[in-house]
C-alpha cells in the first residue's frame, strides 16, 4: 500500500468521508459533525486540500452539457506509453486516461457530440497520434454506477 503525502488521524478522514458527501459543506456545518470549532475545521481541510489528498470540484453531466455520447477506447501503443498519454491527453473530448495492465496500453475516456464527431476524434486525432498502435472503441449506452466517496483508510 503506498503512502499518504501527510498522516490522517480519524478526524481527518472523518473529514474527508464528509467531504465526499458535500464537497459544499460549510467550516461551521463541519465542525460539530467531526467534533471541532470551524476554525480548527478549515485549518484540516486546508491541510488535505494542500497535501492533495482530496480535491473540491463541480462535476458535471456531460449529457447534461451537451455530450450525449461517451466512450472508452482501448489503447494499444508502441514506445513510450507516458508520451502518448501526455499528447491524448491534450484532445478536446478525452476526460479521463488511465495506464493499465492487460489487453489495452492506454483506457481513454471520451465524450462526444455525436456518433460522427466521435469517429472524427478516433480517426483524425486518436489514430494519428505518434505512438498509437490499434485503437478498440467501446461506445457506451448507460452509466449503471459511478461513485466518487468510497471511504478512507
Amino acid at each position: 500500500m503506498s503512502k499518504l503525502p501527510i498522516e490522517l488521524d480519524d478526524v481527518d478522514k472523518a473529514i474527508v468521508v464528509e467531504l465526499q458527501r458535500d464537497g459544499r459543506i460549510s467550516y461551521a456545518d463541519l465542525g460539530p459533525i467531526v467534533g471541532l470549532s470551524a476554525a480548527a475545521v478549515r485549518q484540516r481541510v486546508q491541510r488535505i486540500l494542500d497535501a492533495g489528498i482530496v480535491k473540491v470540484v463541480g462535476i458535471t453531466d456531460p449529457q447534461a452539457m451537451g455530450y450525449p455520447v461517451m466512450a472508452m477506447l482501448g489503447i494499444c501503443v508502441d514506445g513510450d506509453v507516458v508520451a502518448v498519454a501526455d499528447e491524448l491527453s491534450k484532445v478536446d473530448g478525452v476526460i479521463y486516461i488511465v495506464m493499465s495492465a492487460g489487453s489495452f496500453d492506454l483506457l481513454v475516456e471520451v465524450i462526444c457530440e455525436d456518433t460522427l464527431a466521435l469517429l472524427a476524434l478516433i480517426n483524425d486525432q486518436v489514430k494519428t497520434t505518434t505512438g498509437v498502435r490499434s485503437i478498440e472503441s467501446f461506445l457506451y449506452f448507460g452509466t449503471h454506477t459511478h461513485r466518487f466517496g468510497w471511504g478512507v483508510r
